[in-house]
């Protein structure tokens, strides 16, 4: 299961992920746009060095080999521009935001965000243009895995999980949440049930 972090600063956020890690988070996608790169390398830095090679990094990709972080996330824009500038250990990642768009996609990548599923938590009025569970049945690309992303949360992921989707991804769920660890074990509990 992945998580991605809130686009700005929240309280209390690196004692969360530190405490998500200890959960058995498997992947921490860093996505803050508004951050400088001295930001984002000081929010690396903030978070325990056992989890460095579990970080995904969304920007200032230039910085990742000096923290240890070998995964890289590129947005759409970004892979469309085939502004691939990284080193042959890197692990990548991708946004996509139709079926056609994950189709065609190279097999540089091991997986790929594909949203919104559902109505997102965190966006305001960002929601399907399509079904995407539909489009699913028209997948040609199995080099890369489909992670769902969008409006995940406890009562969705069996439906995800079990037509189509190889993981998911929790943004709003976690951090629009009085209680980020508690909804964290929720998920992974039902999502580990299905996985196994």
């Amino acid at each position: 299961m992945i998580v991605i972090t809130n686009p700005s600063a929240i309280a209390n956020e690196i004692s969360v992920i530190d405490s998500l890690f200890e959960e058995g988070l498997s992947l921490l996608h860093i996505r803050k746009p508004g951050f400088s790169e001295v930001e984002i390398a000081k929010f690396i830095h903030e978070i325990k060095q056992e989890h460095r090679a579990n970080l995904v990094l969304h920007n200032h990709h230039e910085i990742a080999a000096d923290f240890g972080v070998n995964r890289i996330h590129f947005s759409e824009t970004e892979r469309e521009k085939n502004d691939f500038t990284i080193s042959e250990n890197s692990i990548l990642s991708t946004s996509t935001h139709s079926i056609e768009d994950f189709n065609a996609l190279e097999n540089c990548f091991e997986y790929a965000f594909l949203s919104p599923v559902f109505t997102s938590i965190s966006k305001e009025n960002y929601s399907p243009k399509t079904n995407l569970f539909e489009d699913l049945m028209q997948r040609i690309n199995f080099n890369t895995k489909v992670v769902a992303l969008g409006g995940i949360h406890s009562a969705n992921i069996e439906k995800s999980l079990q037509n189509g989707f190889n993981d998911v991804a929790l943004l709003g769920t976690i951090w629009n949440s009085p209680n980020p660890i508690k909804n964290f074990k929720l998920c992974q509990k039902i999502a580990l049930s299905l996985l196994a």
